[in-house]
């Protein structure tokens, strides 16, 4: 234990914030229900998309891999003397976000840090989450705590790490499978979203004029120049590498981030290239969008092309990233009590902001809806 702990004040506790999964068949159509709402998606049509959790037992990871966040951030925090009762709430599953505001209220929480479990900037990485806590601490009312948040972490160290030790260890693993690692390409692989959704992304209001946007490509892009280079560095091979997406939706007339990872693995191998290791960039854990769009869907593609495939973990609960969850939390509080921490940073980008600009990352669908944790609630 630290000789002197961490001040964590004005915090009297932790959120954890997330997207929620069902957690077994029954639920899987009620949950896409939930995060489909007001889209107007027949019902059938969510059952067709339910087969990718039905060919899983009807059980998302994610809540499982939330757990075990907790679990070991408790003993992280523990271990440094910071004394923070973790609290988890998701948007679209049990505990719903509105279930753990009032149990905080409860429990005589005043103040709280939270996190998402989305590093990157954009509307449904950040700004829907905004949206959600709004309406939780509407409903909870009188009493309900005060919330703030961490910065965007997608360049901490903490979380850039575990993702260059993994895909030297991928290239290694080709190598002792027969494959040509010196000349396997890196694919990073982010969540598609709309090209609309994108160039709203960090867009914000300045003196009555927007500025900014594309900060959702942007931020991945520089985390992959950070891993590419320094896997180089480690290797001694510089390989091409390129960001692409999953797990695209929605009607095929509005068009999205593109290349998707299956149509570009097609590109790579009729290029001549052997090999490739595949990065989750956009991922904190192994979630569905990994496990089936990646684990599943893409080493079928690439089996079938005769590419040579490894795909390198998230951070989930490595070491590090859990440490920079610790870093952040502290980072966080100084800065609540208007002192300068120090905020790691890797890339060319500076540190994410804390609180979010008037009108950051826009509703596209509905403009001018009402948000915590930004400088315009």
């Amino acid at each position: 234990m630290d000789p002197v702990a961490p001040d964590t004040s004005p915090y009297d506790a932790f959120l954890l914030v997330s997207f929620g999964g069902p957690e077994q068949p029954d639920d899987v159509v009620p949950f896409l229900e939930n995060v489909t709402r007001g889209r107007g998606i027949p019902k059938e049509r969510l059952v067709e998309v339910g087969e990718h959790y039905f060919s899983f037992g009807g059980r998302s990871p994610i809540n499982d891999q939330n757990r075990d966040l907790i679990a070991v951030l408790r003993l992280e925090l523990a271990s440094h003397g910071i004394d923070l009762p973790i609290y988890w709430g998701n948007r679209n599953w049990d505990p719903y976000l509105t279930d753990t505001l009032a149990q905080m209220r409860e429990d005589g929480v005043e103040r709280a840090v939270s996190l998402f479990t989305s590093a990157y900037t954009s509307y449904s990485g950040c700004r829907q989450y905004r949206e959600n806590l709004y309406d939780a601490s509407t409903a909870i009312g009188e009493g309900a705590p005060r919330l703030d948040r961490v910065r965007h972490y997608f360049n901490h160290p903490g979380f850039v790490a575990p993702f260059v030790d993994g895909a030297v260890a991928a290239l290694e693993q080709l190598g002792r499978d027969g494959h040509d690692s010196d000349a396997a390409r890196l694919v990073f692989v982010t969540h598609s979203i709309p090209d609309a959704m994108n160039a709203a992304s960090g867009r914000h209001v300045v003196e009555g004029a927007e500025v900014g946007g594309e900060a959702y490509v942007r931020e991945h892009r520089d985390v992959a120049d950070v891993i590419a280079s320094q896997v180089a560095e480690r290797t001694g091979v510089e390989r091409p590498y390129e960001l692409v997406y999953c797990s695209r939706s929605g009607p095929p007339q509005v068009p999205w981030l593109e290349p998707d990872v299956n149509d570009h693995l097609e590109s790579v191998a009729a290029s001549g290239v052997g090999a490739v290791v595949l990065l989750p960039i956009g991922f904190v854990s192994d979630h569905m969008e990994v496990i089936y769009d990646l684990d599943t869907e893409a080493k079928a593609t690439a089996e079938r092309l005769g590419l040579g495939f490894a795909r390198v973990p998230t951070p989930g609960v490595d070491a590090r990233f859990v440490a920079a969850i610790r870093e952040l939390v502290v980072e966080r509080a100084a800065l609540a009590r208007d002192e300068a921490p120090d905020q790691p940073a890797v890339g060319a980008l500076p540190p994410g902001w804390n609180v979010c600009p008037v009108g950051c990352c826009a509703n596209l669908r509905e403009p001018g809806r009402p948000a915590l944790l930004g400088s315009d609630r």
